[in-house]
């Protein structure tokens, strides 16, 4: 099983996700491959993210059962602890 939660990307990826996997909510593709087409998907979303983020999480063999990749400009930011990845969030930007 996978997951790829996408935010402000262009039309042409969320179409191109679409064709590959299930959109079960706007921006939210589920889906079960390979290790190799997850990286192909991911590759694919890395050269056309443009000015979005996008997160990828897949069921891993680690003591979590989960892993998961960031791409893009988000205040969630992975941190590897002790061997567990978890998400540290950056201050906010104060208002101009």
């Amino acid at each position: 099983m996978m997951v790829i939660v996408v935010e402000n990307v262009p039309p042409r990826l969320r179409g191109r996700l679409a064709v590959w996997m299930l959109e079960i909510r706007a921006g939210v593709y589920v889906a079960s491959f390979s290790r190799r087409v997850r990286e192909m998907i991911w590759a694919n979303v890395e050269s056309e993210i443009g000015e979005g983020n996008a997160v990828l999480v897949w069921r891993d063999t680690s003591e979590q059962g989960y892993a998961f990749r960031t791409l893009g400009a988000n205040r969630r930011v992975p941190v590897d602890f002790d061997g567990l990845s978890l998400v540290s969030f950056l201050p906010q930007q104060a208002p101009d």
